[in-house]
């Protein structure tokens, strides 16, 4: 059976993993959650992933999961926008996240971007979720 919401699962999966003091989680890959996973690292969220291909045409994710003493780094990673019903912001609508502590990752006309990015290029779009 086809997944509703790949970005929604793969959020979760880290989540999950951060609550549980896991290493490492692993993800089905695609390219628009490779993106994603490439903004979280850039911004500090995450140590790194890397993509491994099970068998021919099926590959996922390992991603390294960030601590500091002891805590997890993403205290909060929520969705915002579902299939069901999109959320879209343009720049100066666009909210900070518990002040410019976290970020909102956007998908826009220009790629996937942090908030911060999204500022700078002065381009808003889909907020797909809000990372703390």
């Amino acid at each position: 059976m086809a997944m509703s919401d790949p970005l929604g699962d793969m959020l979760t999966r880290i989540r999950n993993g951060q609550r549980a003091h896991m290493g490492t989680v692993v993800s089905p890959a695609s390219r628009f959650r490779g993106t994603v996973l490439e903004v979280l690292q850039k911004e500090g969220f995450i140590r790194s992933f890397a993509e491994r291909e099970i068998r021919p045409g099926l590959k996922e994710f390992d991603i390294e999961l960030k601590y500091h003493n002891g805590e997890p780094v993403i205290k909060e990673i929520s969705r915002v926008s579902t299939p069901g019903r999109r959320v879209y912001s343009g720049i100066d609508d666009l909210q900070k996240v518990y002040g410019g502590l976290g970020i909102s990752i956007l998908s826009t006309p220009r790629g996937v971007m942090s908030d911060h990015e999204a500022r700078d290029a002065n381009v808003g779009g889909e907020v797909l979720c809000r990372v703390f």
